[in-house]
């Protein structure tokens, strides 16, 4: 598969990683085994970067991801996220209890993430989500003093505004920003993506594919896990749900006419946006995995993405994107 620079300090991952979160967090119970067989292929598909975070389970995916990279760490590039406050006891997303960006719990964070994931540095660093308690420049003024430690290799923030960027990325360099960013999640493009495209700093989708949605496969929850947390999003209730997949219909139209899937020509889209967007669509079965890595080697026309555009236009998708207090930790 062919790599992409995040950032100007020396990057290269894949053109698509893969989002391991599903493996452990949010979607229903995962089968071990699978994902690391699942993750075992996504190495030998040419697939080098790999996006984890501390809050996924939460501490069971970094475990996870150490154990099926073990013996390729020298082939990949591993990235997890610091920035919640976790409780002690629960399930799931019970355990998030806010955000912490406090110099002390970063510390501990990182050295907790290292240790779970059986690695000496982490490739990327991301404050997972804004701390309006910390200034950004504090923030990351202790990941710069972790690069120069050793233990993080690159910084990264998530969920963050234009101007947050700006402040963290004078402080020391920012590789990548990871924000939700899909054909029905476009906020980034007003005011995020030029700042970054500005700055040279790499963009890294998480849920390219609409949390499954523009694969076309889900077409009510019905079949959901009942601790699937798609259950209480809006964009998933039966109104905005019925609307939704109208658009669905119009990209399968689009996507058939060049044999292609709904999901792969989602991720081409994404691909083709900026030379320095690297999407990590989650897959925990094998078929998904090869489906999506599959979309790096697809190339759109002109017609092509004006097309998408003209079906995913600014207004069409239906609900928005959290239930308001549930993930909805972003800064505007």
């Amino acid at each position: 598969m062919k790599q992409r620079k995040l950032g100007s300090g020396g990057l290269q991952v894949s053109a698509i990683g893969l989002g391991c979160m599903g493996m452990s967090f949010a979607y229903g119970g995962g089968d071990d085994a699978a994902s690391i067989r699942t993750m075992e292929r996504a190495v030998d598909l040419g697939v080098t970067f790999f996006d984890t975070a501390e809050v996924y389970g939460p501490y069971v995916n970094e475990e996870l991801v150490g154990k099926a990279l073990r013996s390729v760490r020298h082939k990949v590039q591993i990235a997890t996220k610091f920035g919640f406050r976790i409780l002690p006891h629960g399930q799931g997303l019970q355990r998030m209890a806010g955000v912490d960006s406090r110099p002390e719990h970063i510390r501990v964070a990182v050295n907790g993430s290292l240790q779970r994931l059986g690695i000496d540095t982490i490739d990327l660093l991301y404050q997972h989500r804004p701390d309006p308690s910390v200034p950004v420049e504090e923030v990351v003024g202790v990941m710069a003093d972790l690069v120069r430690e050793g233990k993080v290799r690159h910084l990264g923030l998530s969920e963050v505004s234009a101007a947050t960027v700006r402040r963290a990325h004078a402080v020391h360099p920012i590789a990548a920003v990871q924000s939700e960013y899909s054909l029905w999640s476009r906020e980034p493009e007003r005011q995020v993506l030029p700042v970054c495209r500005e700055l040279g700093i790499g963009f890294v989708p998480y849920s390219p594919l609409g949390r499954g949605f523009l694969t076309g496969a889900l077409t009510s929850t019905d079949g959901l896990a009942h601790d699937d947390f798609r259950r209480s999003l809006p964009r998933f209730q039966d109104a905005a749900l019925r609307s939704n997949l109208a658009l669905i219909g119009q990209l399968q139209q689009l996507a058939a006419g060049h044999g292609i899937t709904t999901a792969q020509l989602a991720l081409a889209w994404l691909l083709q946006r900026d030379e320095q967007i690297v999407p990590i669509p989650g897959a925990r079965q094998l078929g998904h995995l090869e489906e999506n890595t599959a979309a790096a080697a697809v190339t759109l026309g002109a017609a092509d993405l004006a097309a998408i555009d003209a079906i995913f236009r600014v207004g069409s998708v239906q609900g928005e994107r959290y239930t308001q207090g549930d993930f909805d930790l972003v800064e505007r």
